[in-house]
């Protein structure tokens, strides 16, 4: 997926989200990561805490691993 793909999938997720906590969340989540140096937060974790992103990044290239948008929503 191109940047400009994930720019525009973001941009219709967040458009859909009516849960105003939830875009409090994603907000800050973003705005944190514009503030900080490359690599800080990852430098916070655990080896195990890095494992476990790299095995879920790995997963996720599976669709059939994935869990639909509108599942997740229902459930949050």
């Amino acid at each position: 997926m191109s940047t400009a793909e994930l720019k525009s999938d973001l941009s219709k997720m967040l458009e859909n989200i009516d849960d105003e906590q939830l875009l409090r969340t994603i907000y800050e989540f973003l705005k944190q990561g514009t503030k900080e140096e490359e690599g800080r937060f990852w430098k916070t974790l655990t080896e195990d805490q890095k494992r476990r992103v790299y095995e879920s990044y790995e997963q996720s290239k599976d669709d059939k691993k994935l869990i639909a948008w509108d599942t997740i929503k229902k459930k949050y």
